[in-house]
């Protein structure tokens, strides 16, 4: 991560997930890192258990994160308990879509807010967070999957408004929405088949390593982005 500070410290929330872990991975093995932290719901390194659907367990693993200059946001979920994506109107129900906000699009949020306190005030910093390119409305050719879109969309709005408040402190700060590719992982793996996402499969490590150079390439200009994998600009 050139564009940080040497001896930054960074934050995965989501690094027991395939690209969280990846992305964790990835920074530790940075010579110009000087901690991970680590936050998953289950205890990683020690750290305190992190759920994104539970807003004190996001305030308590913030507590004492001390200062960091990149966070990186990576959960989320297609399948919430039993519910997996619509493919009609007709399968819609409230418990289902509720769902699909809590874990990916609120919890992001509330991590953003008890989080981004730690960012430097002057200093570089950035904040991604894992969307999916099927949460943009320009470019839903497809339909279906209501939840699980509506959700991500709404994320991207959240990574957008977030973006021009924490601007005014932290006039370095570049925050981005981010879409991974179609990944190895078991949240994607029963979808492949489908060609929903794009022509290529990467491995988690893959995936992370083109997240975070995009990241790292980012202006302060074009915080509150929504970006591929490949550099290129999503459409809202």
């Amino acid at each position: 991560m050139g564009s940080l500070r040497d001896g930054y410290r960074a934050a995965v929330i989501g690094a027991t997930g395939a690209i969280g872990g990846a992305v964790a991975n990835h920074l530790a093995a940075d010579p110009r890192c000087a901690e991970v932290r680590r936050f998953g719901r289950r205890p990683v390194a020690g750290e305190t258990p992190l759920d994104v659907t539970d807003e004190a367990s996001i305030a308590a693993a913030a507590e004492d994160v001390g200062e960091i200059h990149l966070l990186f946001i990576a959960t989320g979920g297609l399948i919430v308990g039993e519910h997996r994506p619509e493919k009609a109107l007709s399968q819609l129900n409230a418990e289902a879509l509720q769902a699909q906000f809590a874990l990916n699009a609120v919890g992001p949020a509330l991590a953003l807010k008890h989080f981004h306190r730690s960012l430097p005030r002057g200093e570089r910093s950035l904040v991604g967070a894992l969307s999916a390119r099927v949460g943009s409305i320009g470019d839903n050719g497809l339909g279906g999957w209501y939840g699980y879109r509506a959700a991500k969309a709404a994320l991207n709005q959240y990574m957008r408004a977030a973006s021009v408040e924490i601007a005014r402190s932290r006039k370095q700060a570049a925050l981005a929405a981010l879409h991974p590719a179609t990944v190895e992982s078991d949240l994607s793996k029963p979808f492949r088949p489908a060609g929903a996402g794009d022509p290529v499969i990467f491995t988690p490590a893959q995936s992370a390593e083109a997240l975070l150079h995009v990241l790292d390439g980012l202006s302060s200009e074009q915080s509150g982005g929504f970006w591929a994998y490949d550099g290129s600009a999503i459409p809202w």
